[in-house]
This record gives structure tokens, C-alpha cells and sequence, in this order.
């Protein structure tokens, strides 16, 4: 059973959002200030929802600090805040998602699902997504078992792929992340390394994980609709 830690401070909503995970089958903790959001912040917890204004400071700042400090714990923003910068503040600040209040309970737990289904670091060492494993220390890569052959630069993508399953990830995404690459110039190389990742996770009969969507870019796991 998954853990989620709530930080909010408006006690209705937070009865509400705790109410509806448990009635889904959650786990959960919760919390009206920052200060309390970092006592319950365990090993165990598999996912924050995090408003952005707390009675004892900035959910960003918070959220800042988790990053400098290499917690990889999921965090899904939930705040009033609609503005286009301030989703962007939010996400580059660490957020997997970020969802505006007043939101549609059935959008938060798909939401939800989705972030549960991503990379998830089973140790310091070792990132998983569906059957797909990495051991992040020797560099080497399987799914369901088998060793993958990937060139270094393959690997760097497929990591990447890993922490945005389920997402759309761009060609300047990955030239700007992976490549650290402002522009675009790497769009053919990206392609011939895409190529042969997918080869790989396709080998002895595999079913398709790897997808492109046309005109967007690359997709690990479901294709969005």
C-alpha cells in the first residue's frame, strides 16, 4: 500500500483529500505546516501532495530544499496558483505535477497513479520503471531479467525516460538535459540513439514500451491519448 503524506492547511480540504485516498486504497499522513510535513517525511512515503502556501513559509522553498538534499520523493503540487510562471516556478523547482485547486477528485488519483507509476528508486542505487531496471552505480540496464546493451548516451536517455514515464518527453528535452544542448542540432543524433533503445527494449519478443508520438516526441510506457 502506497504512502502519501498531505501538506495542507486549510482543514476541510484536508479532511476531503484524505478521506477520498483512503477510501482508494491509500495510506496516508498529513500535515498543516511545513514544519510538521518534515517530521513525517519518512523512507516510507511514496508520494507528498504539497500545497505552496503554509502558514510557516513557501512550499517551494520546502520543496527546494528536499531536492538540494538528493530526496528523490515524488511531490505533486496542489495550489491556487494558475499562472503559467508560477506552474513553471513549481516544476523547476522539483515538482513531478502540479495541479490547480479547484481540482476534479477523479484528475487528482489519475494524477496519482500516474507519479506512483514512474521511476521509482528501490535503494540509492537502483531506478525502476514497469520492467525496466537500472543499476545506477554499474550502469547496466534490464528488462524483465535481461541485460539490455546500451551505449552510455542510451542509457542517459533511458534514465531520463525512466523519471518522466508516462510523460511526453521532447527532442529539446533531451537535447537540453541530457545532451546540455540549448538548441535543437542534436534532433538526427537523438533519432539513431532512440532507435536502437527502442531496438533493445523490443529484443526476444518484447512488447512495445518505447513510443513515439508524432510531432511531440518520445513516451515510456502508455501512449497519452
Amino acid at each position: 500500500m502506497s504512502l502519501i503524506l498531505v501538506v495542507e492547511d486549510e482543514p476541510r480540504l484536508l479532511t476531503s483529500i484524505v478521506r477520498t485516498l483512503q477510501e482508494s486504497g491509500y495510506a496516508t499522513l498529513q500535515a498543516e505546516t511545513l514544519s510538521e510535513a518534515t517530521r513525517n517525511l519518512s523512507e516510507e512515503v511514496d508520494l507528498v501532495l504539497l500545497d505552496l502556501m503554509l502558514p510557516d513559509g513557501s512550499g517551494i522553498d520546502w520543496m527546494t530544499r528536499l531536492r538540494d538534499k538528493d530526496d528523490a520523493t515524488p511531490v505533486l503540487v496542489l495550489t491556487a496558483r494558475d499562472a503559467v510562471e508560477d506552474r513553471v516556478v513549481g516544476l523547476d523547482a522539483g515538482a513531478d505535477d502540479y495541479l490547480v485547486k479547484p481540482f476534479a477528485w477523479d484528475e487528482l488519483l489519475a494524477r496519482i497513479r500516474v507519479i506512483l507509476r514512474r521511476g521509482t528508486r528501490l535503494d540509492s542505487t537502483q531506478l525502476a520503471f514497469g520492467p525496466i531496471t537500472v543499476d545506477l552505480i554499474n550502469r547496466r540496464a534490464q528488462r524483465s531479467g535481461v541485460p539490455l546493451n546500451l551505449q552510455n548516451r542510451q542509457l542517459e536517455i533511458l534514465i531520463y525516460l525512466m523519471k518522466h514515464g508516462d510523460q511526453v518527453v521532447t527532442r529539446e528535452m533531451l537535447a537540453r538535459d541530457v545532451w546540455n544542448e540549448p538548441t535543437t542540432t542534436w534532433t538526427n543524433v537523438i533519432q539513431v540513439h532512440i532507435n536502437h533503445l527502442r531496438k533493445e527494449l523490443e529484443a526476444n519478443g518484447q512488447s512495445p514500451i518505447l513510443h513515439t508520438v508524432r510531432g511531440q516526441g518520445y513516451v515510456l510506457g502508455d501512449v497519452p491519448c
